[in-house]
């Protein structure tokens, strides 16, 4: 596995987060509750680059990839922080620019949604897709925005004849490409994928990732990478940010994070992959992810870390620097993956 990991990206950040706090905030029958699903949140990333965003269900992944793109609604809201990305010569603020950020949507930035049929409608042909959500941003004739399309569908394997297909005519492996397709028609300078490769079998997830690097690269656009899987990460991500209970706790180069996680959480995701050969019995954390409603103190993963500590209970460790990449533990590096 680690033989396919690839090398980090070293170009002009294309986006910043900094102090980024977004918190599902609800109050019903007079009761008022507030879950930090991304809590003090700050990363950059590169040009041309795949950074991938892992973790296990409720750690908060799928929330802060939609407050990065500007995609949310009540009752999640941005309690403190920025977005900023740069399309060329223009800085974009996602919250203070939103004019220029809605004109900037699938032309500059895109999305792979997760599951084919939350952007497929089942009851159009596959072409109306295309019209609605890239059409208007293209700037061009409709016979020329249609040869441009069936260019594109033709080079990441496609016949353009799907598009007068039903949803439901085309195979699962298809329906994904299609979705890829959706989001880079109009090569964007940044992609986020949403658990692109979920419920596809490991042939087609094989095929699906070889395909998003390649448009990648041929298009030098940037792509947060977000999914459980942590063998996806080392098949196409540059770097990676792990990410526990709506802070992340470790980020560096994939190779790296893999071959010395300096996380206790990451090196327990590292250690529960299977490899061939091995027979060991591999053991579960205890417990379960903390209600980020009322989320421990101090370091929100000590009530379920072998390494934790009196100091780890009661004081939150910052996400410093530490050796290729930065972590937010007080006994880094004590632990490596099995």
């Amino acid at each position: 596995m680690l033989d396919t990991l690839k090398a980090p990206a070293t170009t002009k950040s294309v986006l910043r987060v900094e102090g980024l706090k977004a918190y599902y905030q609800m109050n019903y029958f007079g009761v008022r509750r507030e879950v930090r699903a991304v809590d003090d949140v700050s990363l950059t990333i590169n040009r041309n680059e795949i950074y991938g965003i892992a973790g296990e269900s409720s750690s908060g992944k799928s929330s802060l990839i939609k407050t990065i793109a500007g995609a949310i609604t009540p009752p999640l809201r941005v309690v403190e922080g920025t977005v900023t990305f740069e399309f060329g010569d223009r800085e974009l603020d996602v919250y203070a620019d939103t004019q220029a950020m809605k004109a900037a949507r699938w032309q500059n930035l895109s999305y792979i949604m997760q599951g084919s049929m939350n952007v497929l409608n089942p009851v159009r042909r596959v072409k109306h897709a295309f019209h609605d959500f890239a059409f208007k941003h293209m700037g061009m004739s409709e016979a020329t925005f249609r040869e441009r399309v069936e260019r594109h569908l033709q080079r990441i394997g496609l016949d353009p004849r799907v598009l007068e297909s039903y949803p439901h005519q085309l195979s699962g492996g298809m329906r994904q490409r299609l979705t890829i397709a959706l989001a880079t028609v109009c090569e964007p300078d940044f992609i986020i994928a949403d658990e692109p490769t979920t419920a596809l079998d490991v042939l087609v997830q094989q095929d699906v990732l070889a395909l998003i690097k390649d448009i990648q690269q041929r298009m030098g656009a940037s792509i947060i990478f977000v999914t459980h899987d942590m063998t996806v990460h080392a098949a196409i991500a540059d770097r990676i940010g792990i990410v526990y209970a709506g802070r992340l706790v470790e980020e560096g180069p994939t190779l790296d994070v893999f071959r010395r996680p300096q996380h206790p959480y990451t090196a327990h995701l590292i250690s529960s992959l299977p490899r061939i050969g091995d027979n060991k019995k591999r053991s579960a954390l205890p417990g379960k992810p903390p209600n980020l409603a009322d989320p421990p103190s101090g370091c929100r993963f000590h009530p379920r870390c072998p390494l934790a500590v009196e100091k780890c209970k009661s004081e939150n460790p910052p996400l410093v620097a530490h050796q290729s990449g930065r972590v937010a533990c007080w006994r880094a590096g004590e632990v490596q993956a099995a």
